[in-house]
């Protein structure tokens, strides 16, 4: 999958050679990098850009990775993270699975394809999300078509029509 013109990921590492190479790599596929080597800036910066997927390292100085994973997950749900990560115990794997990581890559990465996986997964699901909420979402109206507005009670509530005779 390529990924399209809105393909944006924030990468959270402490170590700036990880990041450059990670950026670099995915920047040559097509997906803007932003590059945080300050955890602790990574949330503010999650909400005001773009990104529906996050990079995470674990064990960064400030603020570990585990904690920031969690305040991303019980703000939107909706965010894919990755976590990329170093010496990290199975436990700690599957606490980060637990809290909802979509995918585990080790470093130091001795090939770039499980990242590409990962990342192209992390986009497809979004994409999927997004088709699916345009399918429920109802039809907008033109400019020059006259929406047919409900009247509205007092309290504010839709009045209904009386299509039957209900003894008024």
């Amino acid at each position: 999958m390529m990924p399209d013109a809105l393909s944006v990921v924030l990468h959270v590492d402490d170590d700036p050679q990880i990041l450059h190479i990670v950026s670099t790599h995915l920047a040559s596929r097509g997906i803007q990098v932003i590059s945080l080597e300050n955890p602790s800036e990574a949330f503010n910066r999650l909400i005001m850009s773009e990104s529906r997927v996050v990079l995470l390292d674990i064990e960064m100085p400030g603020l570990n990775g585990l904690n920031l994973l969690k305040r991303i997950k019980q703000d939107d749900a909706g965010i894919q993270v990755i976590m990329l990560a170093g010496n990290i115990t199975t436990m700690t794997v599957l606490d980060t699975m637990q809290m909802g990581a979509e995918a585990f890559i080790f470093k130091p990465l001795k090939s770039f394809e499980p990242l590409d996986e990962a990342v192209d997964a992390a986009f497809e699901k979004i994409a999927r999300w997004w088709s699916s909420l345009k399918t429920l979402s109802p039809p907008r109206h033109t400019s020059d078509e006259e929406p047919n507005p409900q009247p509205v009670g007092e309290a504010g509530e839709v009045q209904l029509e009386r299509t039957h005779n209900d003894g008024q």
